[in-house]
C-alpha cells in the first residue's frame, strides 16, 4: 500500500492525556474481540496490510472504514498545528481502531499510525451497517465503542480550532453549529489565549479575518460561515445522481429522526436533510423533563444525538447540514434540489422541516443577533451569561426549561411576558421550580419595545410594562416567542398550507386512492411534526408522527402506479 510515512523526531517527547470522565469506561472505550467475534466478523471484512510507519488512517482525509487489528501494533494519537503528537490510545492484536466518523464516512479527527508490520481486516462504512445489524451482541459493543470514542475526543477539544473574541457572536455560532453536530472543537481566545498567540505567530491577518478557524486538514479559514466551515471538514455529503430514495425527509428534528430510524429499519432506503444539525428546536433544549421514559429528564441535544446515531446504524443518509431549496414531483417520482446545486430523486417526500424561532419586529434585532440576543439556551450561552442580569421573553415549556437551565448561571433572570400568568402556557412542574428560584422574577404585562447597545453589543432593553415604558440594563435576552412553520423550500411546490403556513395534511387524492392520514395535498408527499397543520407542538407527538408516516408511505408505495 502506498501510504504517506509518519516522520517522528524519536526524541520528542509525545504527551498522553486520559480521558477524563470517560477513563473508568476503559473497557467499553477499548474493547478486545474475541476470536469468535473476528470469525463473525470476516464475512464483512477484507483483509489489508500497512508496514510499520504507514497511516491507517489521517486526521482529515476520510478513513477507508473500521479496521481490525490481527497482527501488530498501531498508535493512535492526534496532531496539532504545530506538529505536536498526543497519544490517544496504543491498539494490539483483537483491537478494533474507529470512531463515529467512520460510521458515516467523514474525515478522520486522528492518525492511526503502524508501529510495526501489521495486518488487518477493513470492513468498510456500509459493510459496518450491516455487520452493527445482523450481529445484535457485537454490533453492540462497537456501537457503544464508537460513540464514547466521539465524547473523548469531543472532551478533548479535538478537531477545528476556532480563533477569536469568545463573546463574538460568529464564534459562538460556529461554536454552536458544530456542538449541535456531535464534532469535537476548541475555541481559544485571540485577546488573552497565549495558544491563540502561537497559532497567529506567522499569519498575516486583519480585523475582518476573525474568526479564524484552523482545520484539521491544515487549512486556515477566514470569518467562515456555517456552510463553508461544513464543507472543509467533510460533513457536506454528495449524492449519486442515478439513486432514487424510497423515502426523502427534509428535516432532522425529532418527527424527521423518528421517521428515519422506522423506515430505515423496515428497509426502505432513506435520505434525510436539514439546513443545520439534528435535533431542531428540541436539540437546543437544556432539559426535556416530559418525555416518556427519561423520569430525570435529557437534554435535547443528547436525545437528538441518540436518534440520529439510530439512523445511521440502520443505514439511513443523512446529509447534515444540506439545505432544501425545492421540491418538485415529475412523473412518478420527487425531484429535491439542494442549494448547493445538487438533486436528488424520491419515490416519496416526508416534510419534517418544523418551525422557525420567531423574531419580534423591533428595529436592531438583526444587529444584535448573536452579540446579546439569542433563541436558544446551551452550555455555551450559559458560559457567556455567567454572573449577569439576564432578560428572557416567552411564557412556553421551552422558555421555562431554559430560565430553569439559566438560573444555574446568571445572577438574575427577569423573565418577561403579554399575559397575566404562566398558567395558560407553562406546565405545572415548570411553573412550581421558576417559582422556588431565587433569583428569577416574573414580570406579567410586558412587550419588547426597543433594544439599544453600544461597541460591544446589547446593552439596554426597553419594554413596555401595563403601558410604561421600562428600560432594564442587561447584555443578554433570550427570545422564546413561539415559531414559525418553515416551509420556504415548498413555495413552489403547490402544497396546500393554512393561512398560518403550516402544512395541511388528510386529503383523499382523486376520490380511486386511499387517503392518509398524513398525506398531503400532494400524492406520496406527506407531512409530520410541528410543521403540520393541527400537530400537538410536543417532542412525544412528532416523534408518534414519525412512527405512524412510514406505514402511510409503505401503503403508498403499494398502490402507487
Amino acid at each position: 500500500m502506498n501510504s504517506p510515512t509518519f516522520v517522528a523526531d524519536p526524541a520528542a517527547p509525545e504527551e498522553e492525556i486520559p480521558y477524563s470522565s470517560l477513563e473508568h469506561r476503559q473497557h467499553q472505550l477499548f474493547p478486545k474481540l474475541t476470536a469468535a467475534e473476528i470469525a463473525s466478523l470476516r464475512r464483512f471484512a477484507r483483509p489489508m496490510s500497512f508496514k510499520a510507519g504507514d497511516f491507517v488512517f489521517e486526521t482529515g482525509h476520510v478513513a477507508l472504514g473500521l479496521f481490525v487489528l490481527l497482527s501488530g501494533r498501531v498508535r493512535i494519537c492526534s496532531r496539532d498545528r504545530a506538529g505536536n503528537r498526543t497519544r490517544i490510545a496504543e491498539h494490539e492484536p483483537g483491537s478494533f481502531m474507529a470512531e463515529m466518523a467512520q460510521l458515516s464516512g467523514r474525515p478522520a479527527l486522528v492518525d492511526g499510525v503502524a508501529e510495526t508490520d501489521c495486518e488487518t481486516l477493513l470492513v468498510e462504512p456500509e459493510k459496518l451497517r450491516a455487520l452493527i445489524v445482523a450481529d445484535a451482541q457485537l454490533g453492540e459493543h462497537i456501537m457503544r465503542a464508537l460513540i464514547l470514542r466521539r465524547l473523548g475526543l469531543i472532551e478533548r477539544g479535538l478537531g477545528p480550532i476556532i480563533v477569536g473574541d469568545g463573546s463574538d457572536g460568529r464564534v459562538v455560532a460556529l461554536q454552536g453549529f458544530l456542538r449541535r453536530n456531535g464534532h469535537p472543537s476548541t475555541v481559544l481566545d485571540a485577546r488573552h489565549d497565549e495558544e491563540a498567540v502561537a497559532l497567529l505567530g506567522d499569519l498575516t491577518f486583519e480585523a475582518g479575518d476573525f474568526p479564524l478557524v484552523f482545520c484539521p486538514d491544515g487549512s486556515v479559514l477566514r470569518a467562515p460561515d456555517e456552510v463553508r466551515l461544513a464543507t472543509c471538514l467533510g460533513l457536506v455529503p454528495s449524492f449519486e445522481s442515478a439513486c432514487v430514495y424510497d423515502v426523502a425527509i427534509v428535516g432532522a428534528g425529532p418527527a424527521g429522526l423518528a421517521a428515519a430510524v422506522y423506515a430505515a429499519t423496515e428497509g426502505l432506503s432513506v435520505a434525510v436533510f436539514d439546513q443545520r444539525a439534528p435535533g431542531g428546536q428540541a436539540g437546543a433544549s437544556a432539559r426535556i423533563e416530559n418525555y416518556l421514559g427519561f423520569p430525570t429528564g435529557i437534554s435535547g441535544q443528547a436525545l437528538a444525538a441518540r436518534a440520529y446515531q439510530q439512523a445511521l446504524k440502520f443505514g439511513a443518509h443523512l446529509a447534515i447540514p444540506s439545505r432544501v431549496v425545492d421540491v418538485a414531483r415529475k412523473d412518478s417520482r420527487f425531484v429535491i434540489s439542494l442549494e448547493d446545486g445538487q438533486t436528488i430523486g424520491a419515490r416519496t417526500v416526508v416534510v419534517a422541516s418544523g418551525a422557525a424561532y420567531r423574531k419580534p419586529a423591533v428595529a436592531s434585532l438583526d444587529r444584535f443577533e448573536g452579540r446579546g440576543i439569542y433563541y436558544w439556551a446551551s452550555p455555551i450561552e450559559a458560559k457567556l451569561t455567567r454572573g449577569h442580569d439576564i432578560v428572557l421573553i416567552g411564557g412556553g415549556n421551552s422558555a421555562g426549561q431554559a430560565v430553569v437551565f439559566l438560573a444555574n448561571f446568571a445572577r438574575s433572570i427577569r423573565v418577561l411576558i403579554r399575559g397575566r400568568s404562566l398558567e395558560s402556557s407553562m406546565s405545572k412542574y415548570l411553573i412550581d421550580r421558576i417559582a422556588a428560584l431565587p433569583n428569577v422574577s416574573v414580570c406579567t404585562g410586558c412587550t419588547l419595545k426597543a433594544l439599544e447597545g453600544d461597541e460591544a453589543g446589547l446593552a439596554r432593553v426597553v419594554i413596555d410594562h401595563d403601558g410604561e415604558a421600562e428600560t432594564i440594563a442587561s447584555r443578554h435576552l433570550f427570545l422564546f416567542v413561539g415559531a414559525d412553520p418553515k416551509t420556504d423550500w415548498l413555495a413552489q411546490s403547490g402544497v396546500e398550507r393554512d393561512r398560518n403556513g403550516f402544512v395541511s395534511t388528510g386529503f383523499t387524492g382523486d376520490g380511486n386512492r386511499t387517503a392518509y392520514p398524513l398525506e398531503t395535498s400532494i400524492p406520496g408527499m406527506f407531512a409530520i411534526g410541528d410543521v403540520r397543520a393541527q400537530s400537538t407542538k410536543r417532542v412525544a407527538s412528532a416523534v408518534g408522527d414519525g412512527a405512524a408516516v412510514v406505514s402511510q408511505i409503505h401503503a403508498y408505495l403499494r398502490d402507487a402506479p
